[in-house]
This record gives structure tokens, C-alpha cells and sequence, in this order.
């Protein structure tokens, strides 16, 4: 825009360029500014060449932007990406449960000390109403769903079904967490196969589906389920 000062000395703007901003839809995201999960509106603009304050000319559009509002401040689009906290909670929550479920399925739940180890996992992560008979059961159906497992009769495969439920669960959690956060996952279901003894053929397949659905390398997950000790 272009300033002058007018005869009080006040400055007035002779000409510049305006934008119009409408609201095009809007929901909850993390604000990078407010530190923390806030609503936005998605909002495009229009541009407009100004003589006095008067838009004249179209100068095309502006945006899509994200507008914080609670700080006001706006971002691009991709902000998005970012999950909100609530978001992330849930799937880290959704992320231990599976995989507790999918190592008790592999080594069975006959043993007390991987259902207390298990309990202790889900229980940790917000389930805190979570019990061994829930945990059970839990594994009971999924043991009659057909082709869910795949570890009864074939105890050294890891069902299709499961594999693919596990990553459909850990692979959009794997960007947004750190390589020690992956890492967490896969040794606290390593904890539950060894409370009850060293890894079945079974429990080794379930643990390394689960680290390659969380972008471990094979011979990290290897070295981990090496290192890691029995609770």
C-alpha cells in the first residue's frame, strides 16, 4: 500500500492491495502458536486492488489458510497434518491395546504373569478400567473369528487378517512419534511374550509385524527383542 500524510499529519493510504476473506468451513486442530489443540476456520480470500479504501480491480484469490481461533494467527494448509492432542492420545491408546491383543493371541493367555503384564501395558495407556477377563475374552473372539488369527493351526504364521489390522492401526501412528516412542510399542509387547517365557515362532512373527508396521528395521527389531528383559 501506498502512504501520504494528509494535512493533520495523519497517514492516509492512496492506493494497496485488500483482501476479502470468507469462511469455507472449520474445525479442531494443534495450533503451533497456542501450543495445543484449538478450532480454526478455513478460510479463502479474495484480492482487490484499493484507491482510497475502494476495492476496484480483482487481483485474484488468496489462500486456502488455517485461522486459529483462539490466537487469530493464520498457517497453510498442512498444519493439518499435525494431529491434534486428543487425536494422538486415542491412537496411542488404540496402538497398545492392538498390540497387547496380538501378542496374548500369539502365546495364549493361560499364563498369569502376560495377562498382569498386559493388563499393566493397556491399563498404562488409559484404559484404566481394563482386566485380566476382559483381555480374555477379548482374545476368545478372536480366536473364533475365522481367519483373524491364523495362529492356531499354523502356530508359527501370523493370521493375514491380524497383520493387516495391526497395520491399520500402527502405521498412521508411526510419523508423529519419535524413534524412541516406536521403539516403546514394539518392547512393551515384547514384556508380555516374555512374562510367561522366552518367544515363540508365533509371538517373534506378531513382534516383527508389529515393528515393521511402525517403520522399525528388521535388525533393530531383532537387536530390541534381543535386548529386552521379562518384567
Amino acid at each position: 500500500m501506498l502512504p501520504v500524510r494528509g494535512g493533520d499529519g495523519r497517514k492516509l493510504t492512496v492506493w494497496g492491495i485488500r483482501t476479502t476473506w470468507s469462511t469455507v468451513g472449520d474445525g479442531e486442530f494443534f495450533c503451533p502458536d497456542c501450543g495445543g489443540d484449538r478450532n480454526y476456520r478455513r478460510r479463502t480470500g479474495r484480492r482487490r486492488f484499493t484507491v482510497l479504501g475502494v476495492p476496484l480491480l480483482p487481483r485474484g484469490a488468496a489462500g486456502p489458510v488455517i485461522e486459529c481461533q483462539g490466537c487469530r494467527e493464520r498457517f497453510e494448509t498442512e498444519v493439518l497434518d499435525h494431529l491434534t492432542t486428543t487425536r494422538f492420545s486415542a491412537m496411542l491408546r488404540d496402538a497398545v491395546h492392538t498390540v497387547t491383543l496380538a501378542v496374548l493371541a500369539a502365546g495364549g493367555t493361560a499364563s498369569r504373569g502376560a495377562l498382569e503384564a498386559a493388563v499393566s501395558a493397556v491399563r498404562a495407556a488409559g484404559f484404566q478400567d481394563c482386566t485380566e477377563e476382559q483381555l480374555e475374552s477379548l482374545v476368545e473372539a478372536l480366536a473364533t473369528d475365522e481367519g483373524r488369527l491364523g495362529l492356531y493351526d499354523v502356530p508359527e504364521c501370523c493370521g493375514a487378517a491380524l497383520a493387516i489390522e495391526l497395520h491399520e492401526v500402527l502405521e498412521p501412528l508411526a510419523p508423529h512419534l519419535a524413534g524412541p516412542g516406536r521403539e516403546s510399542i514394539l518392547l512393551q509387547g515384547a514384556r508380555i511374550a516374555l512374562a510367561d517365557g522366552p518367544y515363540t515362532p508365533a509371538e517373534r512373527e506378531v513382534l516383527a509385524t508389529v515393528g515393521a508396521a511402525l517403520r522399525i528395521a528388521s535388525e533393530d527389531v531383532t537387536r530390541l527383542l534381543s535386548a529386552v528383559r521379562a518384567p
